[in-house]
């Protein structure tokens, strides 16, 4: 499970994107600009065993939270609920090096 600790703080993510993985799970957090909103925390996970630049955008997914502290616990429940929700897509993950 990951939890709020897992990822460096606001201040951080301010600056530039945050890049992690657990039990076969690659996410990423990044600042991006939303028209009426401000500042959005957008939150993408992929299976591994490839970066964000080389995966396919197919096998991402992303949802988008407040630019807060907030918003960076309700990324880290979401990431939670996507290793349930997912579990065999994660376990399996790493054993696709050849298909790629």
């Amino acid at each position: 499970m990951i939890s709020r600790n897992d990822i460096l703080s606001m201040e951080y993510l301010k600056k530039t994107e945050y890049t992690g993985c657990h039990q076969g799970m690659r996410f990423r957090l990044e600042g991006v600009a939303a028209e009426a909103e401000g500042k959005k925390l957008r939150c993408t996970v992929w299976p591994e065993p490839f970066n964000f630049i080389t995966t396919a955008d197919e096998l991402k997914e992303s949802a988008e939270f407040s630019f807060d502290e907030d918003g960076v616990t309700d990324a880290v429940a979401w990431m939670n609920d996507r290793l349930f929700e997912e579990k065999d897509k994660w376990e399996h993950a790493g054993e696709h090096w050849d298909s790629y």
